[in-house]
């Protein structure tokens, strides 16, 4: 779809984007943009469930008595 089209139907256009269809828009027949429906990205049970995992990886890695400022110097040698 044109850009001209795409900005004279903006409303019709996320109403169909809203139902599931994806848009490309182009400008002189050169994709430009692309119109995409926000996918859910998980369940508040599943997000909870990877916070859970992370702060367990997290609290399985420890500097043990090594500094981060010592860590970052190592590292620019």
């Amino acid at each position: 779809m044109g850009a001209y089209d795409a900005k004279t139907h903006f409303s019709e256009l996320l109403e169909r984007v809203a139902a599931g269809e994806e848009l490309t828009i182009t400008r002189n027949g050169t994709p430009v943009a692309r119109m995409v429906p926000i996918r859910a990205t998980g369940s508040p049970e599943s997000r909870k469930k990877a916070i859970v995992a992370m702060r367990q990886l997290a609290s399985r890695n420890q500097l043990a008595g090594l500094r981060v400022k010592d860590l970052i110097a190592e590292g620019r040698k």
